[in-house]
């Protein structure tokens, strides 16, 4: 009977291949490693700038384990999507890694290079002559998509890993492909069961998640004419009916239906038997073959630049009410921004309480105590990578301490009972103006607001001699007319610092 053993270490290249579970894998005898190192889960952005989610180093730290296992064994490598998004870079990138591990090793051997990215300009002729249509349920496209996507790929299926394989290919490094394509590939090959090869594909594409332990990372899977079995790598794992037949819910809209570029793969006859303590047999998938060969594509482009900052708040009164806090910093830094001539259309900025409402957005239940504290994070998006910048630095102080200039204006009052006009103009402002650009706060909203409330408190300086005399013209003491003036002069110093805020703001 014809088989095909498949060893799926990861679910996601660079997400550490437990080394453990590769060796087990390594016992079974597989006639192929496989892995998947893409994903859309983290969004567009990768794709966008041709980016991989995880570190070079987290990705030779895997290639490197498997490019051994592949070459001690005598049997070929297969990577998917490399560098998340399957970008021609990120293929390269792969390839230099494992070069550099084949160098490091004293290996010899065939790498393959697969490139899946596309180019606008074939595209649009392709659109025009009728033979790219949107996918059912997709954001409507038009032939202007193309030129707006910075990369384009198209998702491979199963041929090019079979392709490269006839060329002596030791390692097949391959662009965006389906997870199942990687997986599938030498099975389908090889003559084994079609439809069990699809289907066992799907179920191990992520790895230990269709078992009852996730920190397993690998799984094993054994393809032969009748159905396929897949088998954990660790003694404390499981693979159950359950869990086998639940992956076909994952990222997938039928769990019965799954669509591949040559055709599609039906489950719903399908029959899941415990095998052994740890392991399930699968049988009676089938496989309808499409009667057009179909690649998917995935664009995405950069719509804007962002800059995120994160300061923590344990102040009782935003506590109270962020969305209140949010609201307030919000208009007042908008307006703000508009004074100093950013249009509205340049930018887009929003805040999420961590803490508060973040991960479960809407109102908080009413009745639900204030938290101790939160992790406020701003994110602004704009048109280039500088104004996001800057913007965010128009954030900064009102994000840490929206009204410090105020403060320090209304701190020159009572200052100013103790000290003389000298030594508030020439020793206090100074500091206190570079006190507002640690914050990015000009030193002229600072200093009028120092110098605005300086001057109620002048005429109630102790260190002032014209105060003395004025007083003793009176007839009054000093502290009959402090007992007097203090309330007025602190009243008129906050009122003129408010005032003052209004016309610099």
């Amino acid at each position: 009977m014809k088989s095909c053993k498949v060893l799926m270490p990861i679910g996601g290249l660079g997400a550490k291949i437990n080394q453990e579970a590769f060796d087990n894998g390594m016992k079974l005898g597989p006639d192929v490693i496989a892995i998947d190192a893409g994903s859309t889960d983290s969004g567009p952005g990768y794709l966008a700038q041709g980016m991989c989610k995880f570190s070079r180093a987290m990705l030779k730290h895997d290639l490197k384990i498997a490019v051994i296992g592949a070459k001690k064994g005598g049997i070929p490598l297969f990577v998917g999507s490399c560098g998340t998004c399957g970008t021609d870079n990120m293929v390269d990138e792969c390839a230099g890694i494992v070069m550099e591990i084949f160098k490091e090793e004293g290996f010899t051997g065939k790498i393959a290079k697969v490139y899946s990215q596309q180019k606008s300009e074939i595209l649009k002729k392709k659109w025009d002559e009728g033979k790219i249509h949107p996918l059912e349920c997709a954001p409507a496209i038009s032939r202007e998509t193309f030129d707006e996507c910075t990369n384009i790929v198209a998702v491979l299926g199963a041929e090019p890993f079979i392709e490269a394989l006839n060329k002596g290919a030791d390692v097949v490094l391959c662009g965006r492909a389906t997870d199942t394509a990687i997986i599938a590939a030498l099975p389908v090959h090889w003559g084994c069961n079609v439809a069990a090869a699809w289907h066992g594909a799907k179920i191990v594409e992520c790895g230990a998640q269709c078992t009852d332990n996730e920190e397993g990372t690998g799984v094993f899977l054994t393809v032969d004419e009748k159905g396929f079995l897949v088998t954990p790598l660790l003694p404390n794992t499981h693979c159950t009916p359950y869990t086998v037949a639940a992956h076909l819910l994952y990222e997938n809209a039928d769990p019965f239906r799954l669509t591949e570029p040559s055709g599609t793969m039906v489950t719903n006859e399908a029959v899941y038997t415990q095998a052994d303590e740890q392991s399930v047999y699968v049988t009676g998938s089938k496989f309808v073959p499409a009667s057009q060969y179909t690649m998917k594509l995935e664009g995405a482009g950069i719509t804007g630049y962002q800059n995120i900052s994160l300061v923590g708040i344990a102040n009782p009164k935003v506590l109270a009410d962020p969305e209140r806090w949010i609201r307030n910093i919000s208009v007042y830094v908008d307006a703000y921004i508009q004074k100093i001539g950013i249009p509205h259309e340049d930018y887009s900025f929003n805040f999420k309480a961590y803490g508060y409402n973040a991960v479960i957005d809407g109102p908080v239940p009413e009745g639900t105590p204030p938290p101790r504290e939160i992790g406020m994070l701003l994110t602004v998006t704009a048109k280039t990578q500088e104004l996001a910048t800057q913007i965010a630095k128009v954030f900064n102080p009102s994000h840490l301490n929206g009204v410090i200039h105020i403060i320090i204006g209304l701190l020159a009052t009572p200052l100013s009972y103790l000290l003389n006009t000298d030594a508030m103009i020439y020793g206090i402002m100074p500091v206190v103006v570079n006190i507002g650009a640690q914050y990015n706060i000009p030193a002229v909203t600072i200093a009028s607001m120092f110098i605005s409330a300086r001057v109620m408190g002048t005429s109630l300086s102790i260190t002032t001699p014209s105060v003395y005399l004025a007083l003793g013209l009176m007839g009054l003491s000093y502290k009959e007319a402090f007992k007097y003036g203090f309330k007025w002069s602190i009243l008129l110093g906050s009122i003129l610092v408010l005032i003052s805020a209004i016309i610099v703001h």
